[in-house]
């Protein structure tokens, strides 16, 4: 989507003019539906010095321009391009604007410095980086660009900032970035100008402008090789029995679906380790191999975040994260805009988006309205917010709405855990989410631990990660997140005084998941949904106790930075017993979650002693179970103490 076009010359008059702000502003309105004449005038002064660039006499008039340039499957926007021919081959020149007029160095992340926005310091792209991979993205996903060899020429021109002596915008530091999309700074209008007419010595003769906004989104063809590259022989993303028939459900009814022209969901149920998210994955990788625009979604950016790593290789980062999108993402999007959009942890999408949950209608229309093929994979009993509303019959509710035929499939086999589908039934019984057949039997096979100790829980935890570096502590939200970034673990968030332990939630910095110095970190139900370890260490904190016999769960331990139960107090004061039924379930979902990332081994330690005499008499009586004969069962039952 363009918000304007027109030749240099139409642009020139209409900046004299003073029509442009009116321009941009009723485009603006007619394509988007919402801006301010505010925000329009905030460019004006950007706009002008772009105007002053274009009146150079060697600049042809019939040069194409065109402002604010949407990235398709992005909410990334170019500047300004110009658009032309050097006498042998198609350009489009790419410049983002800024408006700054100071900038700190950092020397320790790659592609970053610090500006003044909203009077305060923060962190921004360098102009160079931001110009370049926003050039990058069209190349890599836009099927005119490959196919027509239209060669994209980024750049970056900050007219309020003046170079100084060792300036820290071009720095040694980001000399990779400079070179690929250079700076032109306050004094240097002819050096962008000589820039443009490098490119743009003739006119835009075929169209260029249309041609990019209409372009159809493709991934390329070496994104398409790198990534097949990356899964071939990568034994994490194999699949097996169940989760091979249905892959191959889903892969050939995306082809079909998307050359036949028909709309489809696919919805997937599946408990945790039953192999929801290498199907995905599969899916995602072998569906941009047959040039369909797939796009992987989750609502948590934690499973984006290590699936994207571990895919990424050789491929550049700004391909690889164009394929992991939020949840949030498509409250814009057009009908059928994607091939094929696959939705890990179905479960916890939200109704609205955006930082202030106040954007968009419901994230499951939107993925249905745009994906021709939507696929959700979903486990009901792992909904673990108040925000979560992901279920089977909304999805079928907004498929009718967009006449979509849907399909469905159950994964039952456990893949995780040992493959004991017996631990989960147990756990289930244990936690008293519900009564099962198994209440003595959790799977000879899963290694299942209760501490006393927090300290022997981690030190065992340390000691199993350095075989592959897939162990992890996680523990429940009832201690305070602090605020801001840090980039140690000096700081201890989760303290028991009584054991003078101490432990930080994990840090911002790296990928919690696959960082090797994670391990004395603690992760989160929302660093962990969706991911898998070798073994876990859960600390299960005071809004789980034991008492009367019962497994009792308390929202008011709850830490205050927990988002998960946002709005449980007022919901209490309306109907006391429907906030305490919803909070209950919240908090042994979130257990259950935590206690199921494991793929050999889950040890706990309660804040609550008798808690953890709870799970140890359990424990005991499964072995005790496991090593009688059938006769004995009953005179072992009626033997043992009632907790």
């Amino acid at each position: 989507m363009i918000i304007y076009e027109a030749t240099k010359s139409e642009f020139v008059s209409d900046v004299t003019n003073e029509l442009l702000v009116e321009r941009l502003y009723n485009s603006y309105q007619e394509k988007i539906g919402r801006t301010s004449k505010q925000e329009i005038l905030s460019w004006e002064n950007s706009l002008q010095r772009m105007s002053n660039v274009m009146q150079d006499e060697e600049i042809p008039n019939d040069a194409g321009v065109a402002i604010e340039f949407k990235i398709p499957n992005t909410s990334r926007r170019v500047d300004f391009i110009v658009t032309g021919n050097d006498g042998k081959q198609d350009h489009v020149v790419i410049v983002e604007l800024k408006q700054w007029s100071e900038v700190e160095k950092i020397t320790n992340k790659d592609g970053l410095v610090k500006t003044y926005l909203g009077r305060s310091l923060r962190e921004r792209p360098h102009p160079s980086y931001q110009a370049w991979t926003y050039a990058s993205l069209i190349k890599d996903f836009n099927e005119n660009v490959q196919e027509q060899q239209i060669q994209l020429q980024p750049c970056a021109y900050l007219h309020n900032y003046r170079k100084t002596e060792n300036d820290p915008l071009t720095d040694e530091h980001y000399k990779d970035h400079l070179l690929k999309a250079p700076i032109f700074t306050k004094g240097e209008i002819q050096k962008l100008r000589d820039f443009i007419k490098k490119y743009v010595r003739q006119g835009d003769q075929n169209n260029l402008i249309y041609q990019i906004e209409h372009g159809r989104i493709r991934p390329s063809k070496s994104l398409q090789d790198s990534l097949i590259n990356m899964l071939n022989g990568n034994q994490e993303f194999l699949m097996i029995d169940e989760q091979k028939v249905y892959y191959e459900d889903a892969f050939h009814l995306a082809l079909e679906c998307v050359k036949n022209e028909k709309k489809q969901v696919m919805v997937i149920e599946g408990g945790p380790g039953t192999g929801k998210s290498v199907m995905a994955i599969n899916l995602l990788v072998n569906l941009i191999n047959k040039g369909l625009m797939t796009l992987y979604v989750s609502k948590n950016s934690a499973p984006r975040d290590v699936y994207a790593s571990k895919l990424k290789g050789e491929v550049r980062k700004t391909e690889i994260d164009n394929l992991f999108k939020g949840s949030g993402s498509f409250t814009n999007a057009e009908l059928n805009e994607f091939d094929v959009i696959i939705v890990d942890e179905a479960h916890r999408l939200n109704e609205k988006s955006g930082f202030y949950g106040n954007q968009g209608e419901n994230q499951i229309k939107e993925l249905i309205k745009a994906g021709k093929f939507t696929i959700f994979f979903i486990d009901e009993n792992q909904r673990v917010t108040l925000k979560d509303i992901g279920s089977i019959d909304l999805i079928e509710k907004f498929s009718k709405e967009f006449d979509a035929e849907i399909i469905s499939g159950k994964l039952i086999s456990q893949f995780r855990c040992d493959g004991s589908d017996a631990y989960i039934a147990w756990l289930d019984d244990v936690l008293q989410i519900r009564e099962t057949a198994n209440t003595h039997d959790y799977g000879v096979d899963y290694d299942f631990r209760v501490f006393d100790n927090p300290h022997e829980l981690l030190q065992e935890i340390e000691t199993l990660n350095k075989k592959n570096n897939k162990s992890r502590m996680l523990a429940g939200y009832c201690w305070e997140w602090p605020s801001g970034e840090r980039t140690n673990t000096m700081y201890k968030d989760i303290v028991i005084p009584e054991f003078d332990f101490g432990i930080s939630w994990n840090l911002s910095n790296g990928i919690w998941a696959i960082d090797q110095n994670s391990v004395k970190e603690a992760g989160c139900i929302h660093t962990s949904q969706g991911l898998e370890f070798d073994y876990v260490g859960v600390i299960i904190g005071d809004d789980l106790r034991f008492e009367n016999g019962e497994v009792i769960s308390d929202y008011t331990k709850r830490a205050k930075t927990d988002q998960s139960l946002k709005g449980i107090k007022k919901m209490a004061r309306d109907n006391p017993e429907k906030a305490q039924a919803v909070a209950d379930q919240i908090i042994r979902n979130t257990y259950r979650t935590l206690m199921t990332r494991g793929q050999k081994g889950c040890f706990i330690f309660c804040t609550n002693p008798k808690l953890n005499h709870y799970f140890k008499q359990r424990l005991q009586k499964t072995s005790l179970y496991q090593d009688l004969s059938p006769k004995w069962e009953r005179k072992v039952a009626e033997d043992q103490t009632e907790y």
